[in-house]
Formats: C-alpha cells, sequence, structure tokens
C-alpha cells in the first residue's frame, strides 16, 4: 500500500513555472502548500537516468534531503512514433542552446526529423508521458505514470502551455494543448492522469 501524504507542506523539484502554476492549480483541493526548489535556491541536480522514472527520482530525493520536506519532482517528455520514441527523456535537451532553452527550435527539429525520416505520408503519432515521484526526507519514495496519445500538427497552433504543447493535439480533441485553457488542459494531460494516480494513492 502507497504511504500516504501527512505533511502540510510540499516541495516541487523543479524550477519550470510553468510545472509550477499546473501542480499549484492540482494541489489546491488538498490544502497543501506547495513551493518550488527555487525557492530554497537549490541547483539542478544532474539528471543521469535513461529513463523518466529515474531522473524524477533523482531530482525528488535530492530535493527532500536538501529541505528535510517531502518533495515532488516530474520527468516528462514527447515520445514520437516515427522517431522511435525519441526525443523521450532528452526532450527538454533537444531544447538547449547556448542562450537557454528554444522550444520552437526544438519542435521544428522535431518536425523536420519526422518529415525526413518517414516522409509526407507518415504518421504524426506521439505520446506525452510524465512519472511523477513523491519523496520522503527518510529515502521512500512512490512513482506514478500517466501517458496521453496525440498526434504532432504543423505549423504550431496556440501560445498558451509551454514546451512541445503547440504542436500536439490529444486523441479525441481538435485543439492543440497550446489552444487550451489551463483547466481543460489539466482535465486530460498526462500529467494530470499521473497526479490522479499519485492523489488517489497518497491523499485520498
Amino acid at each position: 500500500m502507497a504511504r500516504k501524504f501527512t505533511s502540510k507542506t510540499l516541495v516541487l523539484a523543479t524550477h519550470n513555472q510553468g510545472k509550477v502554476d499546473e501542480m499549484v492549480a492540482l494541489f489546491a483541493p488538498y490544502g497543501v502548500e506547495v513551493l518550488s526548489a527555487g525557492a530554497f535556491g537549490l541547483v539542478a541536480p544532474e539528471e543521469t537516468e535513461s529513463s523518466f522514472v529515474g531522473n524524477a527520482r533523482i531530482k525528488a530525493h535530492a530535493v527532500a534531503a536538501a529541505t528535510g520536506l517531502p518533495a515532488l519532482a516530474d520527468d516528462s517528455g514527447i515520445c514520437v512514433d516515427a522517431l522511435g520514441g525519441a526525443p523521450g527523456v532528452y526532450t527538454a535537451d533537444w531544447a538547449e542552446t547556448p542562450n537557454g532553452r528554444d522550444f520552437l527550435l526544438a519542435m521544428k527539429k522535431t518536425w523536420d526529423l519526422v518529415q525526413k525520416k518517414a516522409g509526407a505520408n507518415a504518421p504524426r503519432s506521439a505520446q506525452f508521458c510524465c512519472t511523477l515521484v513523491l519523496a520522503w526526507p527518510d529515502g521512500h519514495d512512490e512513482a506514478f505514470e500517466g501517458r496521453v496519445e496525440g498526434d504532432l500538427v504543423w505549423p504550431l497552433r496556440g501560445d498558451l502551455g509551454h514546451g512541445y504543447d503547440p504542436m500536439f493535439q490529444p486523441k479525441g480533441h481538435f485543439m492543440t494543448f497550446a489552444e487550451m485553457d489551463p483547466a481543460q488542459k489539466n482535465a486530460i494531460s498526462h500529467r494530470a492522469e499521473a497526479f490522479r494516480l499519485l492523489s488517489e494513492s497518497c491523499f485520498t
């Protein structure tokens, strides 16, 4: 049985404000104070694993150990079928430039590779994947995985959301994640699915 969360404060092991905003909204019903690793001046640890759960564990345990508080980390990315699941855990790396992350550049790279590899009639199917790891200062953790199926679109559509949201249209919907208002996206996203499993196991 999963360990229940009994603290009043949770630290998010991220410096990504978009993820912080999503999680604050998701945790609102539980009366949990949500802080970010940035509020503690923590430096993000090196992510050396080749899986979402491995990298999430590194981040969650580093923050829990540094703060003495339970910490929640996510590792997420987009997995493109025509690219054999890439960029996957390296989604953020594809956006890295000498001047910081540029997801417009990453999305263009992804689309160009799909076109080159699979041609104009290639399937555009992809999955957004998210693994959440909740870690306690004593070293215990619980892990939960969520995913949402969809298709890549080009040209990009929408200016909401973050990361690859403008090029991902979830199955059964006519808008990309970047065209949806936050509440609509949060109801169906990969992070929302992982959070649902987390909340059912550790918060209810």
